[in-house]
């Protein structure tokens, strides 16, 4: 029996579950969803899902019998797949206002399941993600030395992936599993619940935006590369979005008066798909091909999302690019409304010339309420760059973050 991985967001789930009537949990396909909820409830609520075609067939059918057949709490998975239960749910809730955690509702597709919970379960519903697993939860349950040290998560995240599945494969098997992923998520959660066009050309783009992973989002460039329009590419963008695929981290919306550059950023939020879809599939390649720079970010930035969403709470993320050079890789509104400036380097050896953007940055918004800022490096000790500025192991980083 495979043992089992704790998630960082266990305690938040259950404290919702006891708080709101209603608590609904989004992510990408496979990472864990409804292991996490059968292992947290399955003593107090029934599971159903809806991948069943009979379950999601009397479930749009006839939603009243469908709930009756549950017979108290219940976890109702993928419920994308039966918007109709939606308005009942929320009869059922309403007239039951004192009982918590009635239902805890699952979906993969975010923007889809959102629409139809903000319609119909508004102020009734506690809404969480799950993304795959944190370096953090995998070395929890790993007692490989890799995964010890920021340079060994890095690579282990990009070759190994992040996802439940992924993490115990053989490297063998992990590409047919990634190759498995691709054409599932295709097939089942973009042709089932989208009108994207040509699957093809859908697929060729994301090989494309793997590619350029933490770069600053170009929509015509795209168009051009795949001789579609600027407005399909955007579609698209917003499909893998809502699929947790990629995350785009939006520019810092603050207006001083400087030029700042106003296309957002895109991320995935698994570098181990984001390698597979790049052809990267050995440490060399990784560690010596011209992508190295941009997954490490990648990492990064999928880690800092990650222990975010655990507590429960929506990232206030945005990064900084002026039209004179001037670049913060992130900027993190933190607990007590202050600003924290993140660099990020793939580096072991930092450098004060490191602190220079975030020293700039520091300068020109002066009447921005900012914390000591942070580059984040390889390294395996703290280092300090400026008066205001130190280099800090990823490792540690992540735990100020989540004190």
């Amino acid at each position: 029996m495979r043992t089992y991985i704790h998630r960082d967001i266990e305690p938040t789930l259950i404290r919702a579950v006891k708080t709101f009537s209603a608590v609904a949990l989004t992510g990408p396909r496979q990472s864990g969803k409804s292991t996490l909820l059968r292992r947290l409830f399955s003593k107090t609520h029934r599971y159903v899902t809806l991948d069943d075609p009979q379950a999601r067939d009397l479930a749009s059918r006839d939603p009243q019998l469908f709930l009756n057949q549950l017979r108290g709490p219940a976890i109702i998975d993928e419920i994308q797949y039966a918007p109709e239960l939606m308005p009942y749910i929320k009869m059922r809730i309403d007239e039951h206002r004192s009982k918590k955690g009635s239902y805890i509702l699952t979906g993969s597709q975010q923007f889809t399941m959102m629409r139809h919970l903000t319609e119909s379960l508004a102020g009734r519903v506690a809404l969480f993600d799950l993304l795959p697993f944190s370096w953090f939860e995998k070395r929890t349950a790993k007692s490989s030395k890799r995964l010890i040290t920021s340079l060994g998560g890095f690579v282990h995240a990009c070759l190994k992936g992040s996802f439940p599945e992924t993490t115990t494969l053989p490297v063998a098997a992990l590409q047919e599993w990634y190759a498995s992923y691709v054409n599932t998520y295709l097939e089942k959660d973009v042709r089932g619940q989208y009108d994207i066009g040509n699957l093809r050309d859908f697929q060729r783009f994301i090989q494309l935006l793997a590619a350029r992973t933490a770069q600053i989002l170009n929509c015509s460039s795209f168009a051009n590369d795949l001789g579609v329009s600027v407005t399909t590419v955007k579609r698209w963008l917003s499909v893998l979005e809502a699929g947790r695929i990629v995350y785009l981290l939006q520019p810092f919306y603050e207006n001083f008066g400087k030029r700042i550059i106003k296309m957002p950023k895109v991320y995935f939020l698994d570098c181990g798909l984001a390698a597979y879809l790049s052809g990267i599939r050995t440490e060399e390649h990784l560690m010596k091909g011209p992508m190295a720079g941009a997954l490490f970010e990648t990492f990064c930035l999928q880690e800092t999302f990650k222990m975010l969403l655990a507590k429960g709470g929506r990232p206030q993320l945005f990064y900084l690019r002026t039209n004179n050079d001037l670049e913060v890789d992130l900027l993190i509104r933190i607990k007590n409304g202050k600003w924290l400036p993140v660099e990020i380097k793939m580096s072991q050896t930092p450098k004060p010339s490191m602190a220079s953007g975030i020293l700039r940055f520091k300068q020109l918004f002066d009447k921005l309420p900012t914390t000591d800022g942070v580059v984040v490096t390889l390294a395996d000790r703290e280092f300090p760059l400026s008066a205001s500025v130190n280099a800090r192991p990823l490792e540690q980083y992540l735990r100020d973050l989540d004190s």
